[in-house]
């Protein structure tokens, strides 16, 4: 038996270092030759060395993310700038990935979420939606401080997790569940001012990709059906749809939404590929 447990951990033993040597090839390789995303170069890591000099995130231009978005970012941003946006490329597909795969998407589901033109976009441009989608699985006193890094992403499952809240325990589980955040995005404005008004700014940007205002009657219906069927997914769709401000990326909280039927998300991500491909034509 003894020989066993010795054989089992060094078969493991070895995967685990063939797994570190993959991971390190492939940070290199990224590091090296795919060319720096965009937001992470101009946004989120100035953004974050920032306070590095005791100055706020919001005096970067373009950076209009919850303050406590840049908290996890802050080892990479030590790093030098192509491999920090290596470790941010590594770490989203793990994210995307595990969401997936806690959302109910089989193998399949998940490779094509992975492969779908919001996460190339996402992963691309070096953004933080994955950071964002995680909250979805997370309790929802922990998740809320994620899915509202991206209210785009997340505000309408806030409201649902609200509707939940008060139906458990009333003002008690309301008070549970979004007393953290409450202090916390409080704090925020004390510290950083009106900061959730920034995204105004960006509304009339070209590559905004939000059908607001048309979309408002969709995404209301898919809230209100979220609340009466007890169902996040539809809040999940429901985000972008009321948001004035939603980039290709952001989409992917919609996409996750449905990682569970296998035929819906396959016409999902087609579609998308569709709708890429008309527009670069």
């Amino acid at each position: 038996m003894l020989n066993s447990i010795q054989g089992w951990s060094q078969n493991n033993l070895l995967k685990l270092l063939l797994l570190i040597i993959l991971l390190v090839l492939l940070l290199i390789l990224i590091a090296n030759f795919l060319p720096y995303g965009i937001d992470w170069r101009t946004v989120f890591r100035p953004a974050t060395r920032a306070i590095f000099r005791w100055k706020s995130p919001y005096s970067v231009s373009g950076y209009f993310n919850a303050p406590w978005a840049i908290i996890p970012l802050i080892p990479l941003a030590l790093l030098p700038e192509n491999y920090g946006y290596a470790v941010l490329i590594l770490l989203s597909l793990v994210g995307f990935t595990y969401t997936a795969h806690r959302l109910g998407g089989t193998k399949i589901a998940v490779i094509l979420i992975l492969i779908s033109p919001p996460v190339f976009h996402s992963l691309l441009n070096g953004n933080i939606d994955a950071l964002a989608v995680i909250g979805f699985i997370l309790p929802p006193q922990i998740g809320l401080f994620f899915i509202l890094i991206k209210p785009q992403i997340g505000a309408a499952v806030a409201v649902h997790w609200l509707v939940e809240a008060w139906r458990k325990n009333g003002f008690r589980e309301v008070l549970r569940t979004f007393g953290p955040i409450s202090i916390i995005f409080g704090l925020s404005l004390i510290i950083f001012g009106l900061w959730p008004l920034r995204f105004e700014q960006e509304i009339d940007l070209w590559w905004n990709a939000s059908l607001w205002p048309a979309s408002i009657p969709v995404g209301l219906v898919l809230l209100v059906t979220a609340i009466r069927r007890r169902r996040m997914e539809f809040a999940m769709v429901a985000s972008p749809c009321l948001s004035p401000y939603v980039l290709l990326h952001a989409w992917v909280g919609a996409l996750l939404a449905v990682v569970s039927y296998l035929p819906e998300t396959i016409a999902v991500v087609i579609g998308l590929w569709i709708v890429v491909l008309i527009q670069a034509i």
